[in-house]
């Protein structure tokens, strides 16, 4: 062993083995793995997880917005959707071409095959305005009889508000209770049908009273009792067999199920010749 200054130096003969050299402090060599430094997020083949730049399955994703990030709108979901108008705006998305092809089936009620044409596409917007348009019908055709039979004997003539607000009470009341209490029925039968499509049915049927309607004005007792018994049978007559082959799989109750359905209608009838086709002159 020798040394000279600051430094020693060892003689390489005398040991054994070999001694690492030991690098310039000045100048220190880092070398990397191979990898792809110019990309963040890593791809999802590199590295030990798969997908870094995603988030865990069962990350919280209440703030975080669509994969494309194209949007910042707040997207309602769940039971909360049920009360925005988007929810409701495919079952009014209807041309007027299909209104009418539904209002023509509803009155060739022997068919029964409005449900089996409906089924990919069943609306509201057909209901609502054909309640709608029955509630204009018979207030206006109440008023307007009645005004000409006051003014004809010359008595005084009061408008009467309570026909409007008992027609919308009835027509609205009627296609909204039944079909759930039909659904209702159904779902415990084990044979469920759409609620929507119950909607439709329903609406769709109560088109044949407002021409019936329209006759009422007619001051024969007789042939409004004709009128509203002809305009309740194909009512009837068009939920029944509708409904029909769907109610079939309930089993041994189907027909009391579309009995029931039968004898409802027909009593609607009733109670409209009772209260809105006795307009008296």
């Amino acid at each position: 062993m020798m040394s000279g200054g600051n430094y020693t130096t060892i003689d390489s003969q005398k040991v054994s083995g070999s001694v690492p050299s030991v690098p310039d402090p000045g100048h220190t060599t880092v070398k990397f793995t191979e990898s792809n430094l110019q990309t963040f997020p890593p791809s999802a083949t590199q590295g030990k997880i798969s997908g870094g730049s995603n988030p865990p399955r069962d990350a919280d994703d209440t703030f975080s917005g669509h994969g494309n990030g194209s949007s910042d709108e707040p997207q309602s979901g769940g039971w909360l959707h049920k009360f925005t108008v988007g929810a409701y705006k495919p079952f009014f998305d209807v041309d007027t071409s299909d209104v009418v092809e539904r209002l023509k089936e509803s009155l060739f009620p022997f068919r029964g095959t409005f449900t089996e044409k409906t089924a990919d596409k069943p609306d509201l917007y057909g209901p609502f305005w054909i309640c709608t348009t029955l509630i204009f019908v018979a207030a206006s055709i109440g008023t307007f009889v009645t005004y000409i039979a006051h003014k004809w004997k010359k008595q005084e003539w009061n408008y009467d508000i309570n026909l409007v607000t008992w027609s919308a009470g009835v027509f609205y009341g009627y296609v909204t209770i039944v079909p759930l209490a039909l659904y209702v029925v159904l779902k415990y039968f084990s044979a469920p049908s759409g609620l929507v499509q119950l909607f439709c049915l329903y609406g769709y049927s109560l088109f044949v009273f407002i021409p019936a309607l329209c006759l009422s004005v007619v001051p024969v007792e007789i042939f409004r009792w004709v009128i509203a018994g002809v305009a309740g049978f194909m009512s009837a007559t068009f939920v029944a067999l509708n409904l029909k082959a769907h109610i079939n799989s309930a089993g041994e109750r189907s027909i009391l199920i579309i009995a029931s359905i039968f004898l409802l209608q027909l009593a609607l009838a009733v109670v409209l010749k009772l209260y809105i086709f006795n307009v008296k002159v």
